[in-house]
This record gives structure tokens, sequence and C-alpha cells, in this order.
């Protein structure tokens, strides 16, 4: 199967990247290489660019797309939570600008074997990276039904939580539930039958925040983009297109904080906490795909990007 993701906000995500042709910029969730080539197109040969992805698929197809560029690219398979490292192992110090589209691409979605999808029977596996041994068939194994509650009501949403939670659990004492089929239907014997006529497909939310919750997403991002920040050069820029509530949250707290991270008391005359600002949120309110954009590419329409540039010490 070809791997094949539309690359959401493309225009907008090159246009706050501010591209400097002898820059070096890196894709830290590389996927086909969509925004990786329109980077590599823009760098002169004096420019780096580093891509990095987990997954195995991901990077054969971006090692294809990007093959023209192979003089100035280097692409390495791991999580973009490592980059400080990957930099490190390629000399690297400091980058002018850093690219996270934190969506599933559209080939794990559409690809049966990935079990990321509730559309078509398939064992369960929602790992973004295959050389982890834990899939999604040994989290509904393990987790306890107040754990299966919480990830299904913070990460998936879904005011169903607590039912669906606790037809997983009642299931799976009569038999492993090995397939997203089987698990589809336990789902749609949780939720009301008013309920799954209208809306979307019952499932979507249990399978997202089992997907978030097995590949540590929210974990991942909260814990590295401080990190990334400071990886970038003065005046260089991170874009970050996030898909979840949740995640974009993360990126706009740390954002804000990195902004402004004093801790003093608002009544203190002068800042003794010593913390000083790494720089600036240059998008106040997030980009949002045009309408055009959501009709071509439907997977679009819950995109949003945040962007962050370094300041001059």
């Amino acid at each position: 199967m070809e791997f094949k993701h539309k690359s959401v906000l493309l225009k907008e995500t090159m246009e706050y990247l501010n591209i400097k042709p002898d820059g070096v910029y890196v894709d830290g969730t590389l996927g086909g290489g969509g925004h990786a080539y329109e980077v590599c197109r823009r760098l002169s040969d004096k420019g780096r660019f580093v891509g990095i992805d987990q997954d195995e698929d991901a990077i054969k197809a971006a090692t294809r797309r990007l093959s023209e560029f192979e003089d100035k690219t280097q692409i390495v398979r791991s999580n973009y939570c490592e980059m400080q490292e990957v930099l490190a192992e390629a000399g690297i110090a400091g980058v002018d600008g850093i690219v996270l589209d934190l969506g599933v691409s559209s080939y794990q979605l559409d690809d049966p074997a990935r079990g990321f999808t509730y559309r078509v029977d398939a064992p369960l596996d929602m790992r973004m990276d295959k050389r982890r041994g834990f899939t999604a068939k040994d989290l509904l194994d393990t987790y306890s039904e107040q754990e299966l509650c919480r990830i299904i009501r913070d990460y998936g949403e879904d005011k169903f939580a607590k039912n669906i939670a606790k037809h997983i659990v009642q299931a799976r004492e009569e038999k492993e539930i090995e397939t997203t089929g089987e698990l589809t239907d336990i789902i749609k014997a949780a939720i009301p039958a008013r309920v799954r006529m209208g809306g979307g497909h019952p499932a979507k939310r249990t399978f997202q925040a089992i997907r978030i919750e097995l590949n540590q997403e929210l974990q991942v991002l909260e814990d590295s983009l401080e990190d990334m920040i400071h990886l970038l050069n003065p005046g260089g820029r991170i874009c970050i297109i996030t898909f979840h509530s949740l995640e974009d949250r993360i990126v706009k707290n740390i954002y804000k904080k990195s902004e402004n991270p004093c801790t003093c008391p608002s009544d203190f005359p002068v800042c003794i906490c010593g913390k000083r600002p790494l720089g600036k949120v240059v998008t106040k309110r997030p980009v949002v795909p045009t309408e055009e954009e959501i009709e071509y590419n439907p997977r679009s329409k819950s995109a949003k990007l945040r962007v962050f540039e370094r300041g001059w010490e």
C-alpha cells in the first residue's frame, strides 16, 4: 500500500516558517514528506534538513519523496521527543525552524493492517512505532475499568466513557478482544441507539482515545515542547499543527509560558524570579484551514496551527 497523506495547512506553515535558504530545519513528524518537500525545495546547497519519524513506512516513503534533496537531508527513525539527541549526533547545535504535524496520517488510518481504523475488521494494533511491543489489544487486556474510563473520557471526550469501559471489561472476561471489529461492536452496544443514529461513527472517540494513550501522544508533546523551543536559533520558529483540543491546549499553554515565564506576584514592581522570556507567540489565535482546503481534504477540518518565535537574547 502506497504511503499517502495530504499535508494540512501547507501554504500557511511555509509562510510562518519564514525559511532562510541557508538555514537548518527539522520536521519531527516527517510522515510522507509533504511539509518536508516544501522546506527542502526552498533551501540552498548550504541549507540542511533533518526529518524524524517513528513509523518505518513513513521513513521509506519520505526517503523516496526527498531523494532529489539527499545531499542536504538526513532522515532518522526516532520519536521527536529525542530531537535533541538526533541533532547532537548530526553535529547540529541549533535550528532555524521546526515543524510538527501531529495528525495521524491518512496512510495509517486507511491501512487495515495498522489497526487504527474502526471501518475495517483487523487485528488491534495502533502502534505508531511497530518496534514497541505493547499494542492496543494489550492495553484493552490490562487496563482497569477505571483507567479505560479515564482515557475514553479525557482523550476521547465521550460522555458514555463509563459505560463503554464497563462493556469492554465485561466482554474481555468472556474472551480476549482481538480485532477492531470486535471492539467496535462492544462500543456500539454501550451507546444508546438514538445517539448512534446521529453524529459521527460511535467508535471514533474511543479509538482516538486508545491511540493517544497507547502512543503517549500528549505526554510526549508536553515533555518535549519547551526543549524544542530551546533548540531554536534566535529568530527561529516552531510551527505545530494539532487536531485535538487537548493537544492544542498544551501547545497554547507552553507557548504562553515561554513568552511570559515570570512567576513573581503581580504587585511586585520588578521581576526577581529571574525567568526570562524565550521569545514570542506569533499566532495570537490559531490558524485554521480555509473552506477550500476542508472541501479538498475533509480530515483537515479540526486542524489548528500555532507558531512561536525564539527571541534574540
